[in-house]
């Protein structure tokens, strides 16, 4: 296993620094010791000119500039979305942090969980699963805090999937179980209940004996 990671090719360079996410675990600290963080100064970084092209570029700046978190938001993962399904991650990963700042200004908790989310499926389709993982327990962190069991249920299916692509079935198949009983309870489309079943395999009833399905 370590000999097959060393030829892996690099994982894609991501479109924006640590520092938001390191930024929203000290606001979470503070917030948990009754400390008033920081007030933000700067805001976000400039939208790169590479990215300033098109009808999606110019929703997104025009929603910005008006302070409209909630409609830059929405730009901001239509311009991802496309962005994904062309395979090009840089820009996906610089419109998704993006998206994830303006829905976290605007205070809308569960599309910043539903968010984060994507940030970590982005990550895994581009085969950078171990970058994944903490976009996916922020997305179950907040989604629990809500009570958003669907939202959390998938993410926690993201995790799991990242985890075997890492090589660790056992933890990809015990989160895939959490994942299959949050996404039944929430009444989750049959296609998302099969993905975690699959992922964490199935017994099937043999006369009296049962054997493991992969």
């Amino acid at each position: 296993m370590g000999s097959n990671r060393a030829t892996q090719a690099p994982p894609p360079s991501w479109g924006e620094p640590k520092a938001g996410f390191l930024r929203r675990l000290v606001a979470r600290a503070g917030a948990a010791l009754g400390t008033a963080p920081a007030p933000h100064r700067d805001g976000l970084r400039d939208l790169p000119l590479s990215l300033r092209r098109g009808e999606l570029a110019a929703s997104y700046l025009d929603a910005e500039r008006g302070a409209d978190n909630p409609r830059a938001g929405a730009a901001a993962v239509a311009a991802m979305e496309r962005a994904v399904t062309e395979g090009d991650w840089w820009p996906a990963d610089v419109w998704g942090h993006r998206a994830l700042w303006h829905f976290e200004r605007a205070g809308m908790t569960l599309q910043a969980a539903r968010q984060a989310r994507r940030i970590g499926d982005l990550r895994t389709a581009a085969g950078d699963p171990a970058s994944s993982r903490r976009y996916y327990a922020e997305a179950i962190d907040e989604a629990r805090d809500i009570g958003a069991e669907h939202e959390q249920g998938l993410a926690a299916l993201g995790l799991g999937h990242a985890l075997l692509q890492l090589g660790d079935a056992t933890a990809a198949r015990r989160v895939a179980g959490a994942a299959e009983a949050l996404l039944d309870r929430a009444g989750a489309p049959r296609g998302e209940l099969e993905d975690a079943r699959r992922l964490r395999g199935s017994e099937v009833v043999v006369g009296s004996d049962t054997e493991e399905k992969e």
